[in-house]
């Protein structure tokens, strides 16, 4: 077994026990791989390894990566969990399946006007920036309704749920806490009368208080690939 297929079943193994901790079937959790910086082999054996959701930050990198893949484009799911700027909007809705990072209306038009008629819906999700950090992008709660309603009129897009990178912290139930503020967002757009069914929350250091608080997509790059080398100097 490689290390990579190694990393892969404990991860399926700390989903699998969060699931049963939580009273969920483990199916009720995609794990997503975050792929950036790794390279379109990396993914290869990953998918080979069996996964098929990988997470892109860089708009170009995930894009030459899927063209580099395009032999495996039916069976794996591309997701832009990545900042993204306005001028890069009509290729991310050319090339990607999901946007988790939507978090201005203006964002949202311009994918859903570029999203060609022969795709499918883009899948998306809106940014909520849940430890009200200055340094994360995201939509402030208080604003989300609002922009919910809003996303969710767009043709060509289907609005999914929330995503959110709440600050670190230490312990479980510390860690617990932004995820919770999360999933009772989700909660309430829902009995406003919204169809979301998604909360993408968790990551490496923290998936089994994502779990317990109802993540749907946890995101997890360091936990399959490893740590990433650091760049040379110069």
């Amino acid at each position: 077994m490689t290390m990579l297929n190694g990393n892969i079943q404990v991860v399926h193994q700390r989903l699998k026990a969060a699931c049963t901790q939580a009273a969920r079937p483990a199916q009720s959790v995609q794990l997503l791989a975050v792929s950036k910086t790794r390279g379109a082999d990396e993914v290869r054996l990953a998918h080979a390894a069996g996964l098929r959701a990988f997470g892109e930050n860089y708009v170009q990198e995930g894009l030459d990566k899927i063209a580099a893949l395009a032999d495996l484009r039916a069976d794996l799911e591309w997701h832009l969990i990545g900042p993204l700027q306005s001028n890069k909007t009509r290729v991310v809705a050319e090339g990607f399946d999901w946007v988790h990072s939507v978090d201005r209306l203006k964002t949202a038009e311009r994918l859903s006007a570029q999203r060609p008629v022969g795709l499918a819906p883009l899948q998306v999700c809106l940014q909520v920036n849940i430890s009200a950090e200055d340094s994360k992008s995201g939509v402030d709660p208080a604003e989300v309704p609002a922009l919910a309603r809003a996303v969710a009129a767009l043709p060509r897009l289907r609005l999914r749920g929330l995503m959110a990178i709440p600050a670190p912290a230490e312990g479980l139930q510390a860690q617990r806490e932004p995820h919770r503020a999360l999933r009772e967002l989700l909660e309430r757009l829902r009995a406003e009368g919204l169809a979301l069914d998604t909360l993408s929350m968790g990551m490496s250091d923290d998936l089994e208080a994502a779990v317990l608080e109802g993540a749907t997509i946890v995101r997890i790059g360091t936990a399959i690939f490893g740590h990433r080398a650091p760049k040379a100097a110069g």
